[in-house]
């Protein structure tokens, strides 16, 4: 198959709740993970684009759901996909009750929102196990529906030496690990993103 080509990408708005969204007009991408995953970091590797997704200097400060429009080119057709960026959870310094309503809308939005197709869970690959992490592993399992699914991303594996991927892979055998400063593993995520939404695309030789 040819390379997935980002040929246009572009910021669409921000929301804070469910009721605040912009109507669907596109398949939609859910990415989510806790504060400082690299979230905005592989948002931008996968628009291949630098500052598409801009992350806060202070973890837990993004309150809103942001919202990307990016089509991808493969061989010479086109793939058009809305991203949507959930603002990362489990940080302790938010004051209570704003956190409260912030989980709240999330949740909301995850739950109702029909035009999801895919969760992108992310999680740090230096630590495969804490407890927020198997939470929302368990959330999102209880709300997907059918023709939703799930995939598991453990980021900044750069990090890692061989033997401790080989371990989380092991333990994570349908997990893809990702780096957004070597940009292993991304390619792979567009093509799951695509296939899963669009079918396959692995061409014949006789196409």
């Amino acid at each position: 198959m040819s390379k997935i080509k980002a040929i246009h990408t572009s910021f669409v708005t921000s929301a804070p709740s469910l009721k605040q969204a912009p109507p669907p007009s596109r398949s939609e991408v859910a990415f989510l993970g806790r504060s400082n995953v690299g979230k905005s970091s592989l948002l931008n590797a996968l628009a291949e684009r630098k500052n598409l997704a801009k992350s806060s200097a202070t973890p837990g400060k993004t309150k809103l759901i942001n919202f990307f429009d990016i089509t991808y080119r493969v061989d010479k057709e086109d793939f058009p996909l809305r991203f949507v960026d959930l603002p990362g959870y489990g940080y302790a310094k938010t004051n209570k009750s704003l956190k409260e309503e912030w989980q709240k809308n999330l949740t909301q939005f995850l739950e109702q929102r029909d035009a999801i197709r895919i969760f992108v869970h992310l999680i740090d690959a230096r630590h495969p196990e804490l407890a927020i992490d198997h939470a929302t592993r368990a959330f999102l399992q209880s709300i997907a529906s059918k023709d939703q699914c799930i995939i598991e991303v453990f980021t900044k594996a750069d990090k890692l030496k061989q033997s401790q991927k080989a371990a989380l892979k092991k333990l994570y055998p349908n997990a893809l690990l990702v780096s957004s400063i070597n940009k292993k593993g991304i390619e792979e995520l567009k093509k799951r993103i695509l296939e899963h939404i669009f079918g396959n695309l692995q061409k014949t030789d006789s196409d």
